[in-house]
């Protein structure tokens, strides 16, 4: 029993322990910031989002010549990339591709149609970037919006 009684009265089992965890956690929080900043300097570990201009934006149901411009964040054209335009609301006849020039962009010929009783439609391009770049195309890009005239 004495020693219980001795164990249960003794004290320095926790004398200084929250003070070491404190120091541990603000260390290990000081280096956790470090390693991050250290990470988001490098720019090999980054990707840059593109989007789609198309021109013109809206287009009647049947034949029409698209240009598909392809765009960084800063709206510099991007060469190379190959342009996907599939139907969305609007239906088209398969799929179409085209690869852009050196201004970014690409030229492709649609039919697209509308459904009766459709008024309006949509054709959605997807975009394949350029092979070995820090491009990448995960976001929706703009469509194409087809009317009823």
């Amino acid at each position: 029993m004495r020693h219980s009684e001795g164990l249960l009265a003794d004290e320095r089992g926790i004398e200084g322990l929250p003070v070491r965890l404190v120091i541990a956690m603000v260390v290990g929080v000081a280096s956790l910031s470090v390693m991050m900043s250290m990470l988001s300097g490098i720019s090999g570990l980054s990707v840059t989002e593109l989007d789609t201009q198309p021109s013109p934006e809206v287009v009647a149901p049947g034949n029409e010549t698209v240009e598909v411009r392809v765009v960084d964040p800063d709206g510099a054209g991007v060469a190379d990339a190959t342009v996907i335009a599939r139907g969305g609301s609007a239906r088209l006849d398969g799929v179409a591709t085209a690869k852009t020039d050196e201004n970014g962009t690409a030229e492709l010929q649609l039919s697209p149609e509308l459904g009766p009783n459709q008024r309006d439609g949509t054709v959605e391009f997807d975009v394949k970037p350029p092979a070995g770049s820090e491009y990448t195309d995960e976001r929706e890009n703009t469509a194409l919006l087809v009317v009823e005239e």
